[in-house]
């Protein structure tokens, strides 16, 4: 079973123009989390798909695999779907490009399923959430699964819902949803080709439309807790300073 990662790059950002190019440390973000990717026993290949010249530029000056797509693609899942058609692997790996302290063994785990799950369409990963604050948080996305790992539904709202009375007998934490996707081949053409769905545009949550069509997708549990630095995704300038401070911290104490 070969597997490939595939990281979505666009400059236009309506909250962090040029994000992919933003400095870390000596290094651009992207060139960051493809480093990190790379380092992913699971995936045969990594690559870079962008729109962008300055994005393709900055990759090759590093040593990176870039592919270009369209300029028109209404998410990231579109643009990996057009690259992976002139790509070879079985599974596909949507590498999310604003997140440069990513683990990469957080990528093995989403590839391990397709190895012992004959048939599997999507998998994604969710970790326990520590912080009370991000229960209530919209934009920390929240899960549910079903008893074999399963996703039943994803949400900003917090959920489960625990009643007074039901709280005190809660003994599973909720789980936050870790934007890192893993598709069969077959799967990913499928799901670019689907129209978006009620569910996902009333959350926007484009994980919802393979849900609401009837698909599964499974959620591998990561050991972290979503309290700890590596869930950081870089949204804002201020998101970046914050991660600027970690990764120098790291540099410092290596």
């Amino acid at each position: 079973m070969r597997a490939i990662g595939i990281i979505p790059a666009r400059y236009a950002s309506s909250r962090f123009p040029g994000k992919p190019l933003a400095e870390i440390g000596g290094r651009t973000m992207i060139e960051h989390v493809y480093q990190r990717a790379a380092q992913a026993s699971s995936l045969a290949e990594v690559w870079v798909a962008t729109d962008d010249l300055r994005i393709q530029d900055a990759v090759k000056a590093f040593g990176g695999n870039v592919v270009m797509t369209r300029d028109n693609h209404a998410s990231g899942t579109d643009r990996i779907a057009e690259a992976a058609a002139a790509l070879r692997g079985e599974v596909i790996v949507n590498v999310q490009g604003d997140e440069p302290l990513l683990d990469p063994h957080e990528i093995d785990a989403v590839v391990e399923p397709f190895r012992s799950q004959p048939g599997l369409a999507m998998s994604t990963l969710a970790v326990p959430i520590s912080d009370p604050c991000d229960i209530e948080d919209p934009g920390v996305v929240k899960v549910v699964t079903d008893a074999v790992g399963f996703a039943l539904y994803f949400s900003r709202l917090p959920i489960p819902y625990y009643r007074a009375s039901a709280q005190e007998h809660a003994t599973t934490p909720r789980l936050k949803h870790i934007g890192l996707y893993a598709y069969s081949r077959e799967f990913l053409f499928r799901y670019a080709a689907m129209p978006p769905s009620s569910l996902e545009q009333a959350e926007a949550l484009e994980q919802l439309r393979a849900l609401e069509a009837g698909h599964r997708i499974y959620v591998v549990r990561a050991k972290q807790e979503a309290g700890e630095d590596r869930a950081i995704s870089v949204d804002t300038p201020e998101d970046l300073e914050r991660v600027r401070r970690l990764y120098a911290a790291t540099q410092a104490g290596s």
